[in-house]
């Protein structure tokens, strides 16, 4: 039985990126004791961090703290069809190496246009390796036994590589620390596949609370102020929220129940469009390109 007078007694969100924290704790994220967000650069919008560090500055939060590590680009890079899990999050297929060249023109560009140049890792997979130890050892001292932290679902809630590296770190840092470590409810089909692998035999206990839609609506007003809201404008907040204790690895069984899903369908622009390759073709052709890549062997 979960004990709800205890649920929110030093309390703390872990949310990978700016607005993370109030899309998927909207209930909570006015009542715990500090948000913790933890990648805030991007090599591929160089503008993009420090417009997210005057929005974290603005949140109208008890206390936020960003990690500022800097995300290695890795959205898409999985397959989710059948995704493959590893100790830092997700194995990458065929779109990283679409990513990669994104990531070795932008490098090229950067030394010509100094105005566009972004710190891109030496390799999307690398840097993601490199975050997962970044995160376990910047969140460590900050976690105690006594605690109930709060972070993404092991599905990335939409399917999201950061977001389930984020869990990863938290859950070995459970065993290490011996913390309770939530999850909430949201799904969407990209992520159901390795969302499945993670319903039990028997259903477990939960709480379910009503959101925060007017405290939500303020935090994504500052974010959109400050031109990094990342979420579609005409989203609705659902009424309730479900939590659990996050589950230890993945489970099996015949008939299989997890928690009421938060489950939403959202169209996605971000993944590469049959027109991509043709593009990157294009791109290839320039010497600029031909000479980021000869870097890059």
């Amino acid at each position: 039985m979960i004990d709800g007078m205890s649920f929110l007694e030093r309390s703390l969100i872990v949310a990978a990126h700016p607005d993370d924290e109030m899309l998927w704790f909207n209930s909570i994220i006015g009542k715990v004791d500090h948000a913790v967000i933890v990648y805030r650069n991007f090599w591929a919008a160089p503008e993009l961090g420090l417009a997210r560090a005057a929005a974290i500055g603005a949140l109208p939060l008890k206390k936020v703290t960003c990690l500022d590590i800097d995300e290695a680009g890795t959205y898409g890079c999985a397959d989710w069809s059948n995704p493959v899990l590893t100790e830092h999050g997700l194995e990458f297929g065929g779109a990283e190496t679409r990513r990669e060249i994104k990531r070795v023109t932008k490098r090229s560009i950067g030394r010509i246009l100094p105005v566009t140049a972004a710190t891109a890792p030496e390799r999307v997979s690398a840097q993601y390796a490199e975050n997962f130890q970044r995160i376990c050892d910047v969140l460590e001292p900050m976690l105690s036994p006594d605690m109930n932290v709060f972070t993404h679902n092991p599905w990335g809630e939409y399917g999201h590589e950061d977001h389930i590296q984020v869990f990863r770190a938290l859950d070995r840092l459970r065993d290490k620390i011996g913390f309770r470590l939530w999850m909430s409810n949201y799904c969407t089909e990209r992520a159901l596949p390795l969302a499945m692998r993670y319903f039990v035999k028997a259903p477990g206990p939960y709480i379910r609370l009503p959101t925060d839609k007017i405290l939500a609506d303020r935090i994504a007003d500052v974010y959109r102020a400050h031109g990094c809201w990342t979420w579609a404008d005409d989203w609705s907040w659902f009424d309730e929220e479900c939590f659990m204790e996050a589950p230890r690895g993945e489970s099996g069984g015949k008939q299989r129940h997890l928690f009421p899903l938060n489950f939403f369908s959202i169209e996605d622009h971000r993944q590469p469009s049959p027109s991509h390759m043709a593009t990157v073709a294009t791109l290839l052709m320039s010497g600029m390109v031909g000479a980021a890549i000869a870097e890059a062997m």
